[in-house]
C-alpha cells in the first residue's frame, strides 16, 4: 500500500476509484428508451434489452488497411448479401482511405534519357480530383515527350519545384491505399516507397486480366483494361495521356474487384496477436514486484 501512494504522489499511478468514473444516472433516466412511433419518437421507460452480439458491425476511418481486409473477410464469411455488407461497410472509409495516383514523366538529364515528374494527379473513390499540377523536374528538361506525357514548354510556366510537390503529395498518400497502374514508376518519380500492404496496382492483379479475357502473365496496359472491361477509349489522340483521366481509369478497374480483392488480400494476412492491452488474463498486479521497482523511487521512499 505505501507503494502504491508513493506512486500515487508522484503521479505515476492514478488513484483508486478515480478511473473512468462517470456520475451514474438516477430513476427513470437510466431506464429511459428511445421508441419510434407513428413516425414520432418518444421517451419510454422500462427495461433496457440486452444488446445484440454484433461482429465488426463498422470501422473506424482512421483503421489500419490490415484490419479492413480482415473486416471484409469477417463480411465475406458470412454468407448471403455479404458482398453488398463489404461495399456499406466501407462507404465510411472510402472518402479517407483510398486514393489514386498517376504521375507524367518527362526527360531530363543526357539525351534526356532520365525520367523526371512533370505532372501528378491524384484523385479519391468516387474520382473526384483532390491533386493536380504540374511539377518543375531539378534537372533541366532535355525531352517533353509530349506525344505520351502531354506536357509543353508552355505547362512549365505555372510548374512549382520537385520539392514542394513532393511534399504536398506524400502528404495526401500518408496513411492511404493508393491505387493505381504499373504503380512502381509513379513511387519512383515522386522518389518515394509506399508500403506495399497499402498498394493496390491494377496491372499485377490477375483477376482483371482473367475478366478483360487476355493471358494472366501477359503485361496489359491500362488502355487495353479499360477498353475490354470499362468499354473506354482512353489515352487517343496526339496530345498525350492525360494523368487524371489515368487515375480515375485506375479506380474505376479496382472497384470493379475490390470485393474479391480485399478477401484475397485478408486471406494472405498473417493471423493478428491479441493486445495485451485489453487482454483480460493479462495479470498487471505483477509490476509491483520489486524487480519492477524503480530505484530512484526506492532511494527516495528510504
Amino acid at each position: 500500500m505505501e507503494r502504491r501512494v508513493l506512486l500515487e504522489q508522484k503521479g505515476l499511478l492514478s488513484p483508486r476509484g478515480r478511473l473512468g468514473s462517470q456520475a451514474p444516472l438516477e430513476g427513470s433516466e437510466a431506464h429511459a428508451i428511445l421508441t419510434k412511433a407513428n413516425d414520432t419518437t418518444a421517451l419510454r421507460c422500462g427495461k433496457v434489452p440486452k444488446p445484440k452480439r454484433v461482429i465488426s458491425a463498422s470501422l473506424s476511418p482512421s483503421a489500419s488497411p490490415d484490419s479492413i481486409a480482415r473486416h471484409h473477410s469477417v463480411l465475406l464469411s458470412q454468407g448471403k448479401g455479404s458482398a453488398q455488407k463489404v461495399r456499406t461497410s466501407s462507404l465510411v472509409l472510402r472518402p479517407g482511405k483510398y486514393v489514386a495516383i498517376d504521375c507524367e514523366m518527362v526527360g531530363t538529364g543526357p539525351q534526356g534519357r532520365l525520367s523526371e515528374l512533370a505532372r501528378c494527379s491524384v484523385v479519391n473513390y468516387e474520382g473526384d480530383v483532390i491533386y493536380d499540377k504540374y511539377v518543375q523536374p531539378e534537372l533541366p528538361i532535355m525531352d517533353y515527350r509530349t506525344r505520351w506525357s502531354g506536357i509543353t514548354k508552355q505547362h512549365m510556366k505555372s510548374a512549382i519545384p520537385f520539392k514542394m510537390a513532393q511534399a504536398e503529395i506524400l502528404k495526401i498518400l500518408k496513411d492511404k491505399i493508393v491505387v493505381g497502374h504499373a504503380i512502381h514508376n509513379d513511387f519512383q518519380a515522386l522518389k518515394y516507397f509506399h508500403p506495399k500492404d497499402r498498394t493496390r496496382d491494377t496491372s499485377q492483379i490477375p483477376m482483371l486480366k482473367q475478366r478483360a479475357g487476355l493471358p494472366v502473365r501477359a503485361n496489359v496496359s491500362l488502355k487495353n483494361l479499360a477498353r475490354h472491361l470499362l468499354h473506354k477509349k482512353i489515352q487517343v489522340g496526339c496530345k498525350g495521356h492525360s494523368s487524371v483521366e489515368d487515375a480515375q481509369t485506375a479506380m474505376e478497374l479496382y472497384r470493379l474487384v475490390e470485393v474479391q480483392w480485399e478477401k484475397e488480400l485478408a486471406r494472405s494476412l498473417p493471423p493478428q496477436p491479441p493486445s495485451p492491452i485489453t487482454d483480460p488474463t493479462a495479470d498487471s498486479s505483477q509490476y509491483m514486484d520489486d524487480r519492477y521497482w524503480p530505484t530512484d523511487l526506492m532511494t527516495s521512499s528510504l
